[in-house]
C-alpha cells in the first residue's frame, strides 16, 4: 500500500514538473522576424501591419518588407496590407532557439467597383429632356449655314493664299520652263490648246465674272 502511495506521489510530482517546464518554455520570448513579399512576383510588400492577435501589439514592415517583433510560442501573428488579403501565422512550439524567421507571402486582393455615370442633371430622363428641348439661337445657326454654303467654300478656296510648298512648286515649274526653252523662242500661249481649254473652263464656271465683281466692289 505504501508503495502505491509513493508511486502516485512520484507520478504527480513528475507531471507537475513537466507542466511547469512546458509553461516556462512557452513564456520564453521569441525574436520573430522576416519579410513580406507578393505571392506572384516576389516583390516586397512595404508598410504591412504585423501584430499579435492576443495582445494586439505589433509593428510595421519597412519599404523592403522587413519586420521584427517580440512574441511567444503559439502566438498567432496577423498580417494586413492595403490591396492584399489578410494572412496569419502561428509560431510553432517546437522551436528550440529564441528567434524565428519567416517569409510571408501576400496574395493580391482585387476589388471590382461598379460603374458610375455622372450627369449634369439629377436623372438621365432630365438630361434627355433638356437635350431634346435645346434650342440653337437663330443667329448662330444662320452664320453656320452661310459658312458651309458651297459658293462661300469655293470663294474661300480660290482666295486662299499659297503656302510654302505651293510657292516652291511654282518656282520650280517656272525655272524648269525657262531652262527648257533656254536659247530659243518660247511658245506663245495663244497657240496652246491646253491653255484654251483652261480658259474655256474658267469662263463657263464664271470665274472672270466673279473677279470683275470683286474689283468693282
Amino acid at each position: 500500500m505504501k508503495f502505491l502511495v509513493l508511486f502516485f506521489l512520484l507520478s504527480v510530482q513528475q507531471f507537475l514538473y513537466n507542466e511547469i517546464q512546458a509553461q516556462g518554455s512557452e513564456n520564453i520570448l521569441i525574436q520573430f522576424s522576416g519579410i513580406t513579399i507578393t505571392g506572384d512576383s516576389l516583390n516586397p510588400v512595404p508598410f504591412t501591419k504585423i501584430f499579435i492577435k492576443a495582445t494586439k501589439k505589433g509593428t510595421t514592415s519597412d519599404v523592403y518588407g522587413y519586420f521584427s517583433i517580440v512574441a511567444h510560442k503559439k502566438d498567432t501573428i496577423l498580417f494586413n496590407a492595403l490591396g492584399f488579403k489578410p494572412a496569419s501565422f502561428v509560431i510553432p512550439d517546437s522551436i528550440t532557439k529564441n528567434r524565428y524567421s519567416l517569409i510571408q507571402l501576400m496574395t493580391s486582393d482585387t476589388i471590382t467597383l461598379s460603374a458610375a455615370f455622372i450627369f449634369p442633371w439629377p436623372t438621365l430622363d432630365d438630361f434627355k429632356r433638356a437635350f431634346l428641348n435645346l434650342k440653337i439661337p437663330d443667329d448662330d445657326l444662320e452664320i453656320a449655314r452661310k459658312n458651309m454654303a458651297e459658293e462661300q467654300l469655293r470663294a474661300a478656296v480660290e482666295n486662299y493664299p499659297m503656302d510654302a510648298q505651293m510657292n516652291y512648286n511654282n518656282y520650280i515649274e517656272n525655272t524648269t520652263s525657262k531652262l527648257y526653252y533656254f536659247g530659243q523662242t518660247q511658245p506663245i500661249a495663244i497657240f496652246n490648246p491646253f491653255a484654251w481649254a483652261q480658259f474655256i473652263k474658267a469662263w463657263k464656271e464664271g470665274k472672270f465674272k466673279r473677279k470683275k465683281d470683286q474689283n468693282q466692289n
